[in-house]
């Protein structure tokens, strides 16, 4: 069932809307724009229905913040006003909301215009998501990494938990694919990129193609020596592929893994962590590839040889 949040200051006005959509959809009410705002930013409703008069902050500049924050922008909003004036709904409109609804209103509009914007939420979702998996892998692509990692750096640095960021190169990947061909070497992306993409499962993981050979992962949560030891496992199973490579430059495909460890804090740039990661795969590869290279936030360093 499609949820919806519903922010309005009157409890009378959220049972009402209770009372036409409920049977259809699962609806939570907040009574403060604050409470909405947190609310929303867990990213699980498919609609917003916000009320534009409210105290503290009005429903105008809740939905500036909604559409500026990376968890809540992609939330379509009704908004729900007695303003009647023209100029009211063109700044309402131009603010972001898809639809503007004037009190009081008939039931049937409201059910109508809510089932309109539900369905048309879905199909974007659904093109949103084909948009952002990468279509060798089936892993996410570069546009959805960029978005990720930044909401996840946020999220850390909120909670004040441990961020991880780590690069994948493939070994040597240009001698493979002057021995193998073209396809034989999207044969191996794939291959690399769906064996690591199991070790990225829990909730607070991110694992995205990078570009070419290359590959990016985000986790929150674990501590920089768990990090290690997780990479060196994943490093390993790439190798318990056993994809033969040339000959003359390898026994099987392999994979270098750089990254690093941090607790972000205010000020701090989750660009110049990413640099650092990758300062980890170029040790790597220039220590003998095969192997991870990991640091932390005290700059020590730890490698597999």
């Amino acid at each position: 069932m499609e949820k919806i949040l519903v922010i309005d200051d009157s409890p009378v006005q959220t049972q009402f809307l209770s009372s036409i959509l409920g049977n259809d959809y699962e609806l939570t009410a907040r009574h403060t724009s604050h409470e909405g705002l947190e609310e929303a930013k867990k990213g699980i409703y498919s609609l917003i229905l916000l009320d534009v008069i409210m105290p503290e902050m009005d429903g105008f500049t809740l939905l500036r913040e909604l559409k500026a924050t990376e968890l809540t922008k992609y939330i379509p909003v009704i908004l729900l006003t007695s303003l009647s004036d023209v100029q009211y709904e063109e700044r309402g409109l131009l603010l972001g909301a898809v639809d503007y609804v004037t009190k009081p209103f008939s039931p049937v509009i409201i059910k109508a215009r809510v089932n309109t914007h539900i369905q048309l939420h879905r199909y974007q979702m659904q093109f949103r998501k084909q948009a952002m998996v990468d279509e060798l892998t089936g892993v996410a692509n570069r546009r959805r990494y960029e978005e990720e990692s930044i909401s996840r750096w946020r999220e850390a640095m909120r909670f004040e938990l441990p961020f991880s960021v780590c690069m994948f190169d493939i070994d040597k990947f240009k001698a493979y694919n002057d021995a193998f061909g073209h396809p034989a070497g999207d044969e191996v992306i794939s291959r690399v990129a769906k064996t690591v993409a199991n070790y990225f499962r829990r909730s607070t993981d991110f694992f995205a193609r990078y570009g070419g050979e290359e590959f990016v992962g985000v986790s929150v949560g674990s501590d920089a020596r768990s990090a290690f030891e997780l990479m060196k496992t994943i490093r390993q199973a790439v190798e318990e592929l056993h994809i033969p490579h040339d000959p003359g430059v390898s026994e099987w495909v392999t994979i270098s893994v750089g990254g690093i460890t941090v607790l972000p804090r205010h000020g701090d740039s989750y660009d110049a962590c990413l640099k650092l990661a990758d300062g980890m795969l170029y040790d790597a590869k220039h220590l003998g590839r095969n192997m991870v290279v990991w640091s932390n936030s005290n700059r020590e360093k730890w490698s597999e040889r």
